[in-house]
């Protein structure tokens, strides 16, 4: 009889070290909008994703050969930056062969608050492709919402929900999880329509561009979907094989 496995939801990724146990896998979610840019980047043919936590660090990169350096801070570009965080970016731009160094807000801090265990990135467009990987891989999980600034926010909870509602449908895993049944619950509440759930969220009150608006509807109802699982070793992200 095959051992069920755990899985846990934390909803800021300040809160990690109360989840961390240093075996199971982490999977982060910055769905608005680093980790969907992660997949529609890999999508797009770039070679591995550095993700850093200051501006500083990602401008040594700048005049780097086959490197392309992006930046967000409070949901908008900098300056000096090539792209921001709009995957909008990479499926106008030709990134192929190339490695992309990005700061972002939330999601780049959360990869890096993760990094003693295994992690991989997820978003919509990869989601089918994340949950074949956990499946056959058959460890405990932390899925590592990266909220907004230490705080809880809806859209990370929701793409959790998705995944761990499809996870615990294998019957290959268990939770004792408050914060997971919580996230499940509001996946099943606003998967009829995830933008007009959303309308309330603070993400959405926070910059109401027409930019950000594309960029939302793409993230929470990607046009294609993405097999590749992003997965950290070594400062970077890169293909899981």
């Amino acid at each position: 009889m095959i051992k069920k496995k755990k899985i846990q939801v934390c909803f800021t990724s300040d809160e990690f070290n109360k989840y961390a146990d240093g075996v199971s896998t982490v999977v982060v979610i910055d769905l608005l909008r680093a980790t969907s840019v992660i997949s529609t980047a890999f999508e797009c043919g770039i070679e591995s994703v550095i993700p850093v936590q200051k501006i500083e660090d990602a401008l040594k990169f700048k005049n780097k050969k086959n490197h392309i350096i992006a930046a967000e801070r409070n949901t908008l570009p900098i300056d000096g930056f090539n792209y921001g965080n709009s995957p909008f970016h990479y499926l106008k731009s030709n990134v192929i062969g190339k490695t992309l160094v990005l700061t972002t807000t939330n999601g780049t801090k959360a990869i890096h608050n993760a990094k003693t265990h295994k992690v991989i990135t997820a978003s919509f467009i990869n989601l089918n492709a994340v949950i074949n990987h956990l499946v056959i891989e058959h460890k405990s999980i932390i899925i590592n919402c990266s909220g907004w600034k230490g705080l809880f926010n809806l859209e990370d909870t929701i793409l959790a929900g998705a995944l761990a509602k499809r996870l615990l449908e294998t019957n290959l895993f268990i939770s004792n999880s408050d914060s997971l049944y919580a996230a499940i619950e509001l996946y099943n509440s606003s998967k009829k329509n995830l933008f007009e759930y959303l309308s309330i969220s603070s993400y959405r009150k926070r910059n109401n561009s027409d930019e950000v608006i594309n960029d939302t509807h793409f993230c929470l109802n990607p046009p294609f979907e993405s097999n590749i699982v992003p997965i950290f070793q070594n400062d970077r992200l890169i293909k899981s094989e």
